[in-house]
């Protein structure tokens, strides 16, 4: 095909004019160039009504429906005006020889019409102009039938700048007519955006810059340019990505494009997928190669770096997820949704410093069924009419996340996605308290606790941070103890943990939403837990009647073994009220729970942004009879105020008036009837969290709050207390902290070193 020959395709109600522009020397951007404008013009005059506009060119350049009205609009009114016979002059000039006057005036005019096919604001304002112009000469003429003729030409001129402002598009750019200037196009970039997609992928890209946007933020991942935009008008954020598969030149393009249709002959099965790593290294060895041969054949030269990129963006759009993978990569993002019906709606997502945003991605209905099917295949789960909803967990490099499938008929529009990003790396009590989601006292008395074997409840809404929270409970367990997590969608850091020396078995058991016919349900996975000998259980979520089997597990097993999990509830009442009117559990058996931990997040004064923080750190007496609200069951050891943004101490608690403190106090023999013992060795794990994220913070060396230097301060802070407790024959809290502390400066030097001779 030519430059600029097009067909009309037909994509269901939709009619998309397709123009070929591959052999054209120039980008093919309606708003940046006027021949394209022109030529498009023509295009659409011939096709007729279209609902989406692609230029190709190694890429598609995509305008969607809105911009295709506003572009016909101008078509309409441009027909509109011809089928009104404006280029005629005859009712005008009727006496043949003033007729002198006419190849000026039409060739004016003309003039005119032509540009509005190129430059429609040019040709707006030279009509103006035009008009104010022979308002002069009709001032300035001394020939009365001259005045009269021009008098007539100037109605016809007003009929037509009559007509063009009732124009959307013209209502729309007025604001910006001070801006314009002969040649320029600045005016159509801030109405003319297309969508981006590269032949090897099918993601759609937003690329340019929103003029109106003010830039709140940007910053690099890697190659990836991410910016962001505060739009007037608009609650919502704009996430602008710009990904270096989006800047490549067109022979790259074209040698992924070859390397992708190659790669895509092979269709992986469902045995390759459950190693996905080893999956994808295996592709990435393959696409290497195979991009190294490809260069060679077509003359094109790449050194390693250049070869290693496109290798990554080639894996990404075969075995991988395509800008998924790319927005994943981000640790300021929490949650990404990818809402159906695809192909017309972009991401959005939650950032972690500037809330709910909307992206400049538009994923199509093409890639959306490959996600699809990639996570079937991963997750060994069915995802269709039969079980519309898919719930698993996806393990990218460096990245582990949450993701949810909802497909026809739950979802009438299509298949639809939300991923939920999890931190690489475990959360900590010292990170917690770090950004504010609670202090080093809250961490300290969380620590106590867990060492003093409790049943704990972590309970809050959706991303509200109960995951997190409780991943961070299991970095506090000794690393002596043996750990079982049971999980329907693994999301709790078990294989760091596992890298980290821990003692840890992970449970997968069936989701309550969609289940293979292979897996074991949550009610079976816990029960078998307490035939796999003494430890520690942790549950991710407590949803359905598991609960039942969980509250067995905790009266067997509180004593000797921390027991935890997450729970939806916004207070303790909600989780009592949940587990007991919901479930089923009984109400003796809730007595099994010791402590509930509230978090959830708190909303600016505007609403727009939202930060996590622990509400309240709360114990489950024994002594009420049916209702604990009601019977004081409930005492809340720490509660936020918001006032002065903290976790603040409550009477029974300074009093000592906490039945689960003396409870973990009765088995220890340093602390069995002394109060001030147990709140000196909660004050002292709090003195230890909040001096390990001051020096983090001193040495710039965030990694000391990571798990795996949290777990190495841990294991000293315990060998610590023994050491004392033998030589002095009691605990002293001085001398133990001294001496950790010690440990501690020593570590960081080292650290420092390392880092200065790296």
């Amino acid at each position: 095909m030519a430059c600029f020959d097009y067909d009309v395709i037909k994509e269901g109600e939709e009619r998309v004019l397709r123009i070929n522009c591959d052999d054209c020397t120039f980008v093919p951007s309606l708003e940046d160039n006027d021949i394209v404008m022109s030529k498009t013009f023509d295009a659409l005059l011939e096709s007729g009504v279209i609902t989406r506009l692609i230029y190709h060119q190694k890429r598609d350049y995509e305008y969607d429906l809105n911009q295709v009205k506003l572009l016909s609009s101008l078509i309409n009114t441009y027909k509109d005006l011809i089928e009104r016979n404006v280029l005629s002059f005859k009712e005008i000039y009727t006496d043949t020889e003033d007729e002198r006057i006419f190849p000026e005036r039409f060739a004016e005019l003309r003039r005119v019409f032509n540009k509005y096919k190129a430059d429609p604001i040019g040709a707006y304002l030279e009509l103006h102009n035009q008009i104010r112009h022979q308002n002069l000469k009709i001032e300035a003429t001394l020939n009365p039938k001259v005045s009269l003729y021009l008098k007539k030409y100037v109605e016809k001129l007003n009929l037509i700048q009559t007509t063009l402002n009732s124009n959307p598009f013209f209502r729309l750019v007025t604001p910006y007519f001070k801006e314009y200037r002969e040649g320029e196009r600045d005016i159509y970039a801030r109405i003319f955006r297309p969508t981006i997609r590269p032949d090897f992928m099918f993601t759609k890209l937003m690329a340019a810059y929103p003029p109106e946007g003010k830039v709140l933020d940007s910053y690099e991942l890697g190659e990836t340019e991410i910016t962001i935009f505060d739009i007037p008008s608009d609650v919502k954020t704009l996430y602008h990505v710009v990904p270096p598969e989006f800047k490549l030149d067109e022979a790259k393009y074209a040698l992924l494009d070859e390397a992708r249709r190659v790669l895509s002959e092979h269709k992986p099965t469902r045995r390759e997928f459950t190693d996905p790593e080893r999956v994808r290294e295996i592709f990435y060895n393959v696409g290497r190669d195979l991009l190294k041969d490809l260069s060679q054949q077509q003359g094109l030269t790449l050194n390693k770096t250049e070869l290693d990129e496109l290798t990554e963006i080639l894996v990404r759009y075969t075995i991988g997820f395509g800008l998924i993978e790319v927005l994943l990569q981000d640790q300021k993002i929490q949650d990404i949704s990818v809402n159906s019906p695809m192909g017309n709606v972009t991401i959005f997502l939650v950032h972690a410093e500037y809330g709910d945003c909307y992206t400049n991605i538009v994923p199509t209905i093409a890639e959306g069924e490959s996600w699809a099917t990639k996570l079937r295949l991963i997750s060994g789960r069915p995802l269709d009419e039969a079980n519309p909803v898919l719930d698993t967990e996806l393990l990218l490099p460096g990245v582990r996340t949450r993701v949810a499938a909802v497909t026809a008929p739950l979802n009438p529009s299509g298949v639809a996605f939300s991923f939920r990003r999890h931190r690489d790396k475990p959360w900590t009590l010292a990170l917690f308290v770090k950004i504010g989601m609670l202090n080093a006292t809250a961490a300290g008395l969380i620590s106590f606790l867990i060492d003093g074997a409790r049943t704990i409840l972590v309970a809050g809404t959706r991303s509200s941070g109960k995951t997190s929270l409780l991943g961070s409970i299991l970095v506090e367990i000794m690393r002596r103890y043996r750990i079982i997590t049971v999980e329907d969608t693994l999301e709790l850091p078990s294989e760091a943990l596992r890298k980290n020396g821990f003692n840890i078995q992970n449970l997968k058991v069936a989701s309550i939403l969609s289940k293979s016919e292979t897996e074991v349900d949550a009610t079976q996975g816990i029960r078998t837990t307490l035939r796999l000998g003494d430890s520690a259980l942790i549950v991710g979520e407590v949803r359905s009647k598991e609960a039942i089997a969980l509250y067995e597990a905790m009266r067997v097993g509180a004593a000797a073994n921390v027991v935890a999990g997450t729970i939806h509830g916004d207070s303790p009442y909600g989780v009592f009220d949940r587990v007991v009117n919901d479930i089923g559990v009984p109400k003796t058996s809730f007595k099994a729970t010791d402590i509930i931990i509230t978090v959830n997040p708190i909303l600016s004064p505007g609403g727009l942004h939202k930060i996590r923080r622990v509400l309240r750190i709360t114990e489950v007496r024994k002594t009420w009879q049916e209702d604990p609200l009601a019977e004081n069951g409930f005492v809340d050891l720490m509660k936020y105020n918001p006032e002065t943004d903290q976790l603040e101490l409550t009477a029974d608690l300074l009093n000592g008036d906490s039945q689960v403190l003396k409870d973990i106090a009765a088995k220890i023999k340093d602390f069995s009837g002394s109060w001030d013992a147990v709140w000196d060795n909660i004050q002292l794990r709090a003195k230890i969290k909040q001096r390990m994220v001051d020096v983090s913070i001193q040495e710039n060396d965030s990694e000391m709050l990571e798990a795996d230097f949290v777990i190495l301060a841990n294991d000293r802070f315990h060998e610590i207390m023994e050491d004392v407790k033998e030589d002095k024959g009691h605990l002293d809290n001085d001398l133990i902290f001294e001496s950790w502390d010690l440990w501690l400066g020593r570590e960081a030097k080292k650290r420092k070193l390392d880092r200065f001779n790296k």
